[in-house]
C-alpha cells in the first residue's frame, strides 16, 4: 500500500514538466478513532517518508497535522494537495470557507488526493467539488462502508502501478462510489467484486441501499481506488482504504 500511494503522490496527481520537484501538500486530520484505527498523523507522516526516500528528486512534500493548516501559506506554489482525515461534516474541507479556497488552486490544476474517510464530503457540501476535482466520492445513501479483505488480483497500467505487484488487504474498503456521469475520465485502479457478506447490515446512510445490494448481488466489480483527468487540466484521486493503521506495513 505505501509504494502504490507513494507512486500516486509523485506520478499520479502533477503534470506537466518534472524539471523541479513538484510540491505536494499533505495535509492529515485530527485523531478521532482508537489506536491503530485512522491514524491521519501518523499515516501522513509514513507517506510523506516514503516520497522523500523514493520519489526525492520528483516531488517536495509539505505535511501539515491535526487539521485544516492555520497559516494557509503553505498552499502557496503547491503542486497537489492530499488530504487524509474524517469526512461528513467534520471534514476539513468543507469547514468555512476552503472550499473555496480549495477551488482556487483546482483552476490552477493542482492536483487532489483524498484517503480514506477524507473521500466523503457532504451531499450539500463538497459533493459537487468533490466530483468535479477527484472525478468521485462518497455519497451518502448511495455508497458503503464494510470492513472486508479484498484481492486485487489484476492492476491495470497506469504511472500509479508502476512497479506495485497484486496484494490482498482487509480494510474498511467503501465502494459503489458516486462517479461523474459516465465514468469521464476516471479509471479504475483498485478494483474487487465485493463478498455478499458486505451487505449484512441494514440500510442506512453508511450500512446499505437497494442500489448497492443490487451491484453486490450481481457480482459487479467494486472501484474502490481511482484516477481522474479534469476536462479543462488537472488529475485528482481517491483511495477508500487506509482505516487500518498496520496495513501501511504492506510495501506494496
Amino acid at each position: 500500500m505505501k509504494t502504490f500511494l507513494a507512486l500516486t503522490c509523485s506520478l499520479g496527481l502533477v503534470a506537466g514538466s518534472m524539471a523541479a520537484p513538484k510540491k505536494v501538500v499533505m495535509l492529515a486530520g485530527k485523531p478521532s478513532h482508537g489506536p491503530l484505527s485512522h491514524e491521519h498523523n501518523a499515516g501522513i507522516q509514513l507517506l510523506a517518508k516514503c516520497l522523500k526516500q523514493g520519489a526525492a528528486g520528483l516531488v517536495t512534500p509539505v505535511v501539515t497535522l491535526n487539521g485544516w493548516p492555520s497559516d494557509e501559506s503553505i498552499f502557496e506554489g503547491a503542486d497537489a494537495v492530499v488530504i487524509y482525515s474524517d469526512g461528513g461534516g467534520g471534514h476539513p474541507a468543507v469547514r468555512g470557507d476552503n472550499l473555496l479556497k480549495l477551488g482556487k488552486l483546482m483552476k490552477k490544476d493542482v492536483g487532489f488526493l483524498t484517503i480514506h474517510y477524507a473521500v466523503e464530503p457532504t451531499t450539500n457540501k463538497g459533493n459537487k467539488e468533490f466530483l468535479d476535482w477527484q472525478g468521485g466520492c462518497f455519497e451518502t445513501h448511495w455508497s458503503v462502508n464494510p470492513h472486508w479483505t479484498a484481492n486485487f488480483s489484476k492492476l491495470p497500467k497506469h504511472p500509479t502501478t508502476r512497479g506495485v505487484k497484486p496484494f490482498k488487504a482487509n480494510d474498511e474498503w467503501y465502494f459503489h462510489m458516486r462517479f461523474v456521469p459516465g465514468m469521464k475520465g476516471v479509471t479504475p485502479i483498485l478494483s474487487d467484486v465485493a463478498p455478499t457478506s458486505t451487505m449484512k447490515r441494514g440500510d442506512g446512510a453508511h450500512s446499505g441501499n437497494p442500489h448497492v445490494r443490487k451491484t453486490v448481488a450481481a457480482g459487479a466489480p467494486q472501484h474502490v481506488a481511482w484516477a481522474f483527468e479534469r476536462e479543462n487540466g488537472g488529475r485528482g484521486f481517491g483511495f477508500t482504504g487506509g482505516h487500518n493503521h498496520l496495513n501501511w506495513g504492506d510495501d506494496d
